[in-house]
């Protein structure tokens, strides 16, 4: 199993822009797909972007798509989401997840938390209007 840390959230204006972090460690993450969720109070968890280890490929939400970059460097182990032009309605907690042997396939639509087995403990992100 591999675990996970988010780094790198904070307090931003609308506006702005932060870099979140997810260090990975027990495991290469060549195998894995790596999400990022947000989850605002009261409201469910949603998947926000993903990258595939093994290829590179990339999700977007809609709510994000042009806004937000997901990266990865599988040498050091880290996944990495770019947020610009960031709203208040982004602020929520983040989470990064790993998903083993996922598929992410020409249609695919985005990423589920059933098929996530590791998660982060959470990073804040605050947008202030």
């Amino acid at each position: 199993e591999v675990q996970l840390v988010e780094s790198g959230g904070g307090l931003v204006q609308a506006g702005g822009s932060l870099r979140l972090s997810c260090a990975a460690s027990g495991s290469t993450l060549d195998d894995y797909v790596i999400a990022w969720f947000r989850q605002a109070p009261g409201k469910e968890r949603e998947g926000v972007s993903c990258i595939s280890g093994s290829d590179g490929s990339t999700y977007y939400a809609d709510s994000v798509k042009g806004r937000f970059t997901i990266s990865s460097d599988n040498a050091k182990n880290m996944v990495y989401l770019q947020m610009n032009s960031l709203k208040p309605e982004d602020t929520a907690v983040y989470y990064c997840a790993a998903a083993v042997w996922l598929s992410m396939h020409s249609g695919y639509e985005g990423p589920k938390d059933a098929d996530f087995d590791s998660w982060g403990q959470g990073t804040q992100v605050t947008v202030s209007s």
